[in-house]
């Protein structure tokens, strides 16, 4: 039988927490409905090899390949994969039954949503609840607030090709493929429930990318959505309006550049509604 969802796990030398990760995933009840596809990125780590061994030696799918990068790893993955729907879990965090659950039957009833994603729950170096809330394209071209674990179909991979490789960094592969998707006209659904948990390590890739190579990054996205993504063309229009309009040009910074404090005031009750216009 064909599973409806593929759980790809991409692992780099984290041969300690995957057993967490795929037993997080074993916890759902129908093993019918889903895949495990798992993705040895050239570890080299000897305990990391060991447990991968010892994995497709028990008939877990184990997929071998030299160190090509995560989003390699993840398209490698995907494109082996049977499901209907994509969840990308890293090999160091878990999932929560209902994820599977619910994403695939919002799927299933909302053909026009192509992704589904909901919050976290962290643990590890950190721990408390992020509340990723709803979708908000500003919010998103001004930063990544969805984390990769999230559910989409397959097609839409397929159809955008996948994670993009050529990023000079690795670490943010979904955030440049979120835009990509959301660009091209694809619309996402938020569930506003923990469906997994999400380990913090102070060592993290996600980490280190933040405090070493953010300009960047920052470059290459701007350049790859210059359509959407021009900074510069915003600030300039922002100072224009202020010389004639003070007020106006207020408004323009708030909406574009801190659209959660609209949010906020919104919920407050200080504005009547987040569209200031």
């Amino acid at each position: 039988m064909v599973p409806k969802i593929s759980i790809i796990i991409p692992c780099y030398n984290h041969g300690k927490y995957i057993k967490e990760a795929i037993q997080s995933v074993e916890k759902c009840g129908d093993k019918s409905l889903y895949e495990i596809v798992i993705l040895n990125d050239g570890s080299t780590d000897t305990y990391t090899i060991q447990i991968l061994q010892e994995l497709s030696e028990k008939g877990y799918n184990v997929i071998n390949q030299a160190n090509k990068g995560l989003a390699n790893a993840r398209n490698n993955a995907i494109e082996k994969a049977k499901g209907k729907y994509i969840l990308a879990l890293d090999s160091d965090n878990k999932i929560l039954p209902e994820y599977i659950y619910e994403s695939i039957k919002i799927l299933e009833e909302k053909p026009d949503i192509v992704m589904v994603y909901g919050d976290s729950e962290y643990f590890g170096d950190k721990t408390g609840r992020n509340n990723v809330g709803d979708f908000n394209l500003q919010k998103l071209m001004l930063g990544n607030y969805i984390d990769a674990c999230a559910v989409f179909r397959k097609s839409v991979w397929e159809t955008l090709g996948g994670y993009d490789e050529n990023m000079p960094v690795m670490g943010l592969e979904d955030w440049d493929f979120w835009l990509n998707m959301c660009f091209n006209g694809y619309k996402v659904y938020y569930i506003p429930k923990v469906l997994f948990n999400y380990r913090i390590l102070g060592n993290s890739m996600l980490a280190n990318i933040k405090s070493t190579k953010p300009i960047e990054l920052e470059n290459y996205i701007n350049n790859k959505y210059r359509k959407y993504l021009n900074n510069n063309y915003i600030n300039e229009v922002l100072l224009e309006a202020g010389k004639n309009n003070k007020k106006l040009a207020f408004k323009f910074l708030i909406a574009l550049y801190f659209p959660r404090i609209l949010d906020f005031l919104f919920k407050k009750k200080i504005i009547k509604s987040p569209n200031i216009f």
